[in-house]
């Protein structure tokens, strides 16, 4: 995700195998999670199936991921096709939906707009002289003067803020 946001931030794109590796990764989470609440299970046949059942379809299991990572996909999807929002940071939202669940919605929209806020306050507020020589100032300062902000720093800022409390991820 690091390094998505550090693409979004230089140059203005989210490689398709960014978000590609991004949703592998979670798949192969989302596998060996199955296989451990199978193995969990042991001869208790129907513990098993409650722990298997809990891991696919519950809001805290796979299902909830999933149905957070498409609905924020949609969310994304429909930003971009009022030119509100680029195709990369539409793409990203459905690993970072994945990632964060759906009982971490609401922590990541409130993140989100904090870092909106953040966002908007550095880039209105002017930049002391001193630090005009270091890259990462002169690149702020392209940002606001081509008003094309990268919103994929933000979105994972807020969802790593949101991984980093999620039960299983910390």
């Amino acid at each position: 995700m690091l390094y998505a946001a550090w693409s979004d931030f230089r140059f203005w794109k989210i490689p398709n195998g960014v978000v590609l590796a991004l949703i592998a990764v979670y798949a192969l989470g989302a596998a060996l999670k199955l296989l451990m609440a199978e193995q969990a299970g042991g001869a208790l046949g129907e513990l098993m199936a409650d722990d298997l059942g809990a891991a696919l379809f519950s809001a805290s299991g796979i299902a909830g991921d999933v149905g957070a990572g498409m609905l924020l996909f949609i969310l994304g999807f429909g930003l971009w096709s009022f030119r509100l929002f680029g195709a990369g940071d539409a793409k990203l939202f459905l690993p970072i939906g994945f990632f964060i669940g759906w009982h971490g919605m609401l922590p990541f929209a409130i993140f989100l707009l904090i870092g909106g806020i953040a966002a908007l306050l550095i880039l209105k507020l002017p930049m002391p002289l001193q630090l005009a020589h270091f890259s990462v100032v002169m690149r702020l300062e392209e940002i606001r003067t081509t008003r094309k902000i990268p919103y994929g720093v933000i979105m994972v800022a807020a969802a790593l803020a949101v991984m980093a409390h999620r039960p299983g991820f910390a």
